[in-house]
């Protein structure tokens, strides 16, 4: 067998293909759910807020500066994204349910 024949055969056997089709379709998810909460919901939260740019929030501890703003706003955009992505899967794969055993 030849090394191009084997892997072929690679490709074929793990899917390879199949999972960078899916990985290139997540990245292009992600961007557009990114987009999605910075554009759309961001700006409602700010209006929230007293300053209205909570993002840029920073706790000063001496000479330590945490910004509590900016990972304020990943925990919200991770949780965001990670609803999106759960209700994409729920519904495509609502009929590949697995049972547990």
């Amino acid at each position: 067998m030849s090394l191009l024949s084997e892997f072929l055969e690679f490709l074929k056997e793990y899917k390879v293909v199949a999972l960078a089709v899916a990985f290139i379709m997540g990245v292009a998810a992600t961007a557009l759910v990114k987009s999605f909460v910075d554009n759309l919901i961001m700006p409602f939260i700010g209006v929230l807020t007293p300053s209205g740019d909570w993002k840029e929030a920073v706790l000063a501890l001496g000479p330590v500066q945490l910004g509590i703003g900016p990972f304020a706003a990943e925990c919200i955009n991770f949780i965001i994204v990670a609803l999106v992505v759960f209700l994409i899967a729920k519904y495509v794969m609502k009929e590949e349910k697995v049972e547990k055993k």
